[in-house]
């Protein structure tokens, strides 16, 4: 039975990596902040089968000592920070929670368990922002220090696979969410106000810009892109998105559509949540990854946008969506 190790477990991405391996039949070490508390959340189930255990990559000793005793085959390292506009607020954390934590993981890796397979999880907003879809080779030019941070922990993963020949790979990895996303991204608020108004709880939603376009996935099928990586006979970074982009209004008007209403007659553009370093479009081009791993998502967008309202009107069996 092989071994993995997914670092913040408890997250959207964790949550649904350790329900595939666990039906893949790994065992399953995922470390989290507060392991009760993900044992509380509504998705719950997901860590059936899992050894939940107290983050340990706070210091060389601990992630040393988890290491040598599960000795994983497969080490996923998603566990960070995710909100780019939070960034903005304390850049210095951000960085030291993105990079360092990768310098420790994978230099404890060379020493603990050298042969073990590692995927780092990047993003689209290391690339510059440009009106054209985005390959492996697209500029990288961050605008935001969540970005940055992102970058520089991708350089880091490139160095120990060609310095010291680990199997270290990065996702770039572009948007992508489900009724587990948090509800502070744009995409849960949307769901989630659509089912509020519906239900007579709210009378408006307050945005920012609407023409904002991305490429938007869902987290169930990235993860097994993740996976697919791992098993290749040779590490490569690999840039994971549909090839597709769409707006917040497209969002909008499918979101409240679910919900039985009209966006036009509910949301609110407000000028105070407009960020004025937003990327106008980001878009993969995941010919590589579509080549390499023979993958291609399975949810399109307005299937997300469904199981997303879905679960917040509280219809969650149905998160695949109908």
């Amino acid at each position: 039975m092989p071994t993995a190790l997914i670092t913040g477990v408890s997250g959207q991405d964790g949550s649904y990596l350790a329900e595939l391996l666990v039906e893949k039949g790994y065992r399953v070490i995922g470390t989290t902040r507060d392991p009760a508390t993900a044992l509380r959340s509504p998705y719950r189930a997901a860590f059936t089968g899992v050894d939940l255990l107290e983050d340990a990559l706070d210091s060389r000793a601990s992630l040393g000592g988890l290491l040598a005793r599960f000795q994983p085959d497969e080490i996923y390292h998603l566990a960070g920070p995710s909100r780019v506009g939070a960034s903005w607020q304390d850049p210095a954390a951000t960085l030291l929670g993105i990079v360092m934590p990768t310098i420790l993981l994978l230099e404890t890796m060379l020493a603990e368990t050298p042969s073990a397979r590692c995927f780092i999880a990047g993003s689209c907003d290391m690339f510059a922002a440009e009106e054209r879809a985005q390959d492996e080779f697209a500029p990288r030019a961050p605008v935001s220090p969540y970005g940055r941070a992102k970058l520089e922990a991708e350089g880091i993963a490139r160095q120990y696979r060609e310095q010291h020949s680990l199997f270290v790979v990065t996702g770039i990895l572009f948007n992508h969410e489900s009724p587990r996303r948090h509800e502070t991204f744009v995409s849960r608020k949307i769901a989630r106000g659509a089912a509020r108004i519906a239900r007579g709880e709210e009378r408006s939603l307050s945005l920012g810009t609407m023409d904002i376009r991305r490429d938007w996935g869902f987290a169930g099928d990235y993860v097994k892109a993740m996976w697919l990586m791992l098993q290749q006979q040779e590490p490569e970074d690999l840039v994971v998105g549909t090839g597709v982009a769409h707006s917040i209004a497209d969002f909008c008007r499918l979101a409240f559509e679910r919900a039985g209403l009209n966006a036009n007659e509910h949301v609110v553009v407000d000028p105070s949540l407009v960020r004025p370093d937003d990327a106008p479009l980001r878009l993969a081009n995941p010919a590589r990854a579509r080549s390499r791993l023979g993958w291609t998502p399975e949810v399109d967008f307005q299937r997300l946008v469904m199981m997303m309202v879905d679960n917040e009107m509280g219809d969650g069996g149905r998160e695949t969506g109908d």
